[in-house]
């Protein structure tokens, strides 16, 4: 990865949040979230708002370069970076597809098995591996695949949902219980930060912890849990509807990674869960990527934020993988956000700025960013999609596709998918 200068990084310190996630002007979550927002300061919405479109991007670029050396820099211990430069859980190769043999060769190679799992839910095998002591994770990694030729070797890697956050000390998790399973109720899944308790949050709500000190409140998970689901203050996509809800980041600086995410994609595929949105972005992981395979071959889909990094910056994942469904943002005049990121490919477009959502204070924030489009989407296709069914669901999506507002040039194009869902969902 081509490192800014010193001057660069001092703009970009000086002048934009963390956004890997797809959000911008929302407190994030612990953990990761906590560690980027001591370091970076906070570009305000106004001046995002008004930015030349040219100079945002450039100063995307530069800071999304600048937040992986913050976070890496403060957390050696826990994260390093692979032969990409992606940050990624240190230490600890993930290898799927390997066979016994394979695994055999790689132990007399130096590396160790410190974990074989088969995911619940969605049945997908993996080894994690201890890189030898005093070796790099992106040599561990070049040399491994020399050693398992036809396996999946790479980084466990972090996938965030942070920004600038003030104290969520006072903020209360959501009560939770067990959200039924039956034929006549489903949830809408979520896998982010845990939720807060929050007077528009009056549905069903189960939570669940995929990393150290989770479940646990974020602000991030509140806001996009009230965008789905709220009531009254704020109205969200599908008011009321249960929640089941995966918090991969808890108080875990390593948390939000791939194997977090696989493991509570597994989950809501267990439990029937019909639509699970995810307001993450990372780089593509193998492991990730079959886990989402996976969910979808059992009728779940998934919703996700192409990011806020900038139209400069690497396709985000796993909105870029084959069947998710991608979502970016659009403002009151019906603009796409100039800091909307990019995937490989765009099927939605939704509000995204000049609106407020859930606060962890049991108030209301505003908000701007892709993340706040996703919930969006989701919500409206669970109108549609309330049962997991293969066979049903590309009838769902031509129904949501259906109800799109078509913007930009007619048809579906490359700024806004196949149109805007839910314009009027926004809360001014």
């Amino acid at each position: 990865m081509k490192r800014p200068s010193v001057l660069l990084l001092a703009i970009g310190l000086a002048a934009l949040p963390a956004m890997v996630a797809a959000q911008i002007g929302l407190p994030g979550v612990p953990g990761a979230g906590a560690v980027i927002d001591r370091v970076m300061k906070t570009l305000t919405l106004d001046q995002i708002e008004g930015a030349d479109p040219v100079n945002l991007a450039d100063r995307l670029v530069d800071a999304r370069l600048a937040r992986i050396d913050a976070l890496v820099s403060r957390h050696r211990d826990l994260i390093e970076r692979d032969e990409r430069d992606e940050p990624a859980v240190r230490g600890v190769l993930l290898v799927t597809g390997a066979s016994a043999e394979q695994i055999a060769t790689a132990t007399r190679g130096g590396f160790a098995v410190i974990g074989r799992e088969t995911i619940a839910g969605i049945d997908i095998d993996y080894h994690m591996l201890s890189v030898p002591a005093g070796e790099s994770l992106a040599r561990a990694i070049k040399r491994a695949r020399k050693l398992l030729p036809g396996a999946e070797v790479s980084a466990d890697h972090l996938y965030f949902a942070s920004g600038p956050a003030p104290s969520l000390q006072a903020a209360a998790l959501a009560a939770t219980g067990r959200v039924k399973d039956s034929v006549n109720s489903s949830a809408i899944g979520l896998i982010d930060g845990g939720i807060a308790r929050h007077p528009a949050l009056t549905g069903r709500v189960e939570q669940s912890g995929f990393a150290r000190g989770a479940p646990a409140p974020s602000a991030h998970g509140t806001a996009i849990a009230s965008l789905i689901a709220g009531r009254g203050a704020i109205r969200g996509a599908s008011p009321g509807t249960p929640l089941l809800v995966a918090d991969i980041y808890g108080s875990d600086p390593a948390g939000g990674n791939a194997v977090a995410i696989a493991r509570a994609l597994g989950w809501m595929t267990a439990r029937k869960v019909s639509v699970v949105t995810m307001s993450l972005v990372g780089p593509p992981n193998p492991l990730l990527q079959r886990a989402v395979g996976a969910a979808r071959d059992r009728g779940v889909a998934i919703v996700a934020a192409v990011g806020n990094d900038g139209p400069a910056a690497p396709p985000a994942y796993p909105a870029s993988y084959p069947g998710v469904i991608a979502v970016t943002g659009v403002d009151a005049k019906n603009r796409a956000l100039p800091e909307a990121g990019r995937a490989m490919h765009l099927d939605y477009a939704a509000p995204g700025a000049d609106m407020r959502a859930g606060a962890v204070n049991g108030a209301t924030a505003r908000v701007r960013g892709t993340s706040f489009a996703a919930p969006f989407v989701a919500g409206r296709l669970f109108a549609h999609y309330a049962r997991p069914n293969p066979a049903a669901r590309a009838a769902a999506l031509a129904r949501l596709t259906g109800e799109a507002r078509d913007l930009g040039k007619k048809g579906p194009d490359k700024l806004y998918g196949n149109g805007l869902v839910c314009g009027d969902c926004a809360t001014k």
